[in-house]
């Protein structure tokens, strides 16, 4: 049986990241889009756990990897997922921290 991210050491964290990345990139080579989109956000999950969710608060607002230009704003935190809403969303939405962007003070 598998084991949970949560129950990974660092280093069995990291070996799991570059196995999923791997498979991530074979599977875009053969064009296979659904099989790498669950590969990356097991990679984004994978992440999560080497951060730590106490550099988080709510209230902060972020930028979301991948979706540069979209400001997300923490609700609350829940584990490695941050909860909150897009900027002119009013619906909540989670995201893997690893997926979280600090915004630059302007």
């Amino acid at each position: 049986m598998e084991k949970r991210f949560s129950e990974m050491s660092e280093q069995e964290l990291r070996s799991e990241i570059a196995l999923l990345s791997e498979k991530a990139r074979r599977a875009e080579q053969m064009g296979m889009v659904n099989e790498f989109a669950v590969h990356e956000r097991r990679i984004a999950l994978a992440k999560s756990y080497l951060i730590n969710p106490e550099n988080f608060a709510p209230g902060e607002k972020y930028e979301i990897d991948g979706d540069p230009g979209s400001t997300f704003t923490i609700d609350y935190m829940n584990g490695t997922f941050a909860w909150g809403y897009r900027e002119g969303n009013k619906e909540i939405e989670a995201f893997p921290i690893s997926m979280l962007i600090k915004k630059e003070q302007q």
